[in-house]
């Protein structure tokens, strides 16, 4: 079909999953020459998309305005996940140094943390900023693993957890220590649940390949529960994004799988190559940018996405 990028398209699994896309909008792939794309984050100001191509030890910068495509960091200290904070600054987790830091408005960069009661992190994965200035991150160890995408090492942790940064004080603290390689993170539209996979299947026969869903405590410190909300068909889950209706969109072996909020598969957009994450943006926030391996492609979707500037009900 004109217009149709060959291994693209939509399944529909349930007739709910319809009402999410449109008919006629077809996946594009904006650019390709990377090697393992991950952590796009929108910047609505300046209409511009950053991603992370890991082991090129660079961050893309993609222009809406324009359709171009150029280098915005290298090195990048192989960056991996990337978030936009509060006041629009960059917030970028690197494997190599083994640290979480931000990009200020003058290009300087703050170290926010490189460590966990003495012991330097293993390999800051993906990030998220909560409403109160608080930063969510993981901590798996892959990029101490192998030299592709950061430098061999051995965990001072001796685990892999999730950490929240105090916008106070900068103290570090684990808010949850049960995974074995936890990975994406997002919060719901109203910040009371946190979403977090893991994907220790990756390098643990029959290891897990889920998304755990968490209750975030009422003075925003702390998670409970942490039961699985859905577990992956096919690869691995790593990292997602949720629209305005609650449903997680969500990084697989086969492109993006769409959970509703009870955590049932209802559809997918097809990708001829393993992604490994996503985000909503564009004006609207209804064009899904997907870090497939070695492209970036984008969809038009009838959904929106929740800003993690301003999430609905917050001030």
């Amino acid at each position: 079909m004109f217009g149709l990028l060959e291994g693209t398209g939509f399944e529909v699994i349930a007739p709910e999953f319809g009402e999410c896309v449109i008919g006629h909008a077809r996946v594009e792939r904006l650019w390709t020459g990377a090697r393992w794309s991950e952590g796009p984050v929108w910047f609505a100001a300046g209409r511009y998309l950053l991603w992370s191509d890991i082991p090129n030890n660079r961050l893309m910068r993609f222009d809406e305005t324009d359709g171009s495509v150029s280098v915005f960091r290298q090195p990048s200290m192989n960056a991996n996940g990337n978030t936009v904070d509060r006041q629009g600054r960059l917030v970028t987790c690197e494997h190599l140094t083994r640290r979480v830091t931000r990009t200020e408005h003058d290009g300087s960069i703050t170290v926010l943390a490189d460590a966990w009661q003495g012991m330097r992190l293993n390999s800051p994965n993906d990030v998220v900023v909560k409403s109160d200035g608080s930063i969510w991150f993981t901590d798996p160890s892959y990029g101490i693993m192998m030299d592709y995408e950061g430098e061999r090492a051995e965990s001072e942790i001796g685990a892999c957890h999730v950490y929240r940064i105090d916008p106070s004080s900068g103290e570090v603290s684990a808010v949850a220590t049960d995974f074995v390689k936890p990975n994406g993170l997002a919060f719901s539209a109203d910040e009371r649940t946190l979403y977090i996979a893991d994907t220790g299947g990756t390098h643990e026969a029959g290891g897990p390949a889920h998304i755990r869903r968490f209750s975030v405590s009422e003075d925003g410190l702390g998670l409970s529960g942490g039961e699985v909300f859905a577990d992956c068909t096919a690869g691995f889950f790593d990292g997602f994004r949720l629209d305005q209706g609650g449903r997680i969109w969500s990084s697989a072996a086969d492109g993006v799988h769409c959970l509703n909020p009870a955590g049932e598969l209802i559809g997918k957009i097809k990708i001829p190559e393993i992604v490994g994450n996503v985000c909503f943006g564009g004006a609207k926030l209804n064009r899904l940018f997907i870090a497939g391996t070695t492209s970036l492609y984008s969809v038009f979707l009838n959904v929106n996405g929740v800003s993690p500037l301003k999430r609905p009900g917050m001030g």
